[in-house]
């Protein structure tokens, strides 16, 4: 059961799917409708999930759920990889390499493989101060206070020069 993603519980749990590159219009009203239709039709074992979506930036897709209202499943998460799956095809565009990695520059937002984010950590082109987009976030809540974080205060440390 679809609900607006601003009535959602902070506790929510969210998956985040971001693009190589900011969606067009076009893709954002096609990933919107199929995102509602997805959401209505949403289960856990014929049980209805009350579920939402956003976009950040038109570049990053999150689903969520409230899990104080049914908790997901194996089978519910599958089906949601399978929705982003299939927009990953209709549009030709990547949602789910998680090789990739996100981070601002400026204003910009850049989406580089890992090794090139490894090489520009260590030429000191990222730095601790870095803003970057901590996508294993797992909440709502978190979404707000820790997804877009200098690169110190996220798992992307490892790969900083002390």
């Amino acid at each position: 059961m679809f609900t607006e993603y601003k009535n959602l519980p902070d506790n929510s749990r969210v998956w985040i799917y971001q693009a190589e590159r900011v969606f067009t219009a076009q893709e954002i009203a096609i990933i919107s409708d199929k995102a509602i239709d997805f959401i209505e039709q949403w289960t856990r074992h014929g049980d209805n999930l009350k579920g939402s979506f956003t976009m950040k930036y038109n570049q990053f897709l999150v689903i969520a759920v409230d899990e104080s209202f049914n908790n997901v499943s194996g089978c519910s998460i599958d089906a949601s990889v399978r929705f982003v799956q299939q927009l990953e095809s209709e549009l030709k565009i990547d949602l789910m390499n998680k090789m990739n990695v996100s981070f601002k520059d400026g204003d910009n937002i850049n989406i580089v493989k890992l090794s090139d984010f490894q090489k520009f950590a260590k030429e000191q082109k990222i730095t601790k101060e870095t803003i970057v987009f901590n996508n294993m976030v797992q909440t709502k809540a978190a979404i707000e206070s820790e997804w877009e974080v200098p690169a110190s205060q996220s798992w992307h440390n490892r790969f900083l020069v002390s």
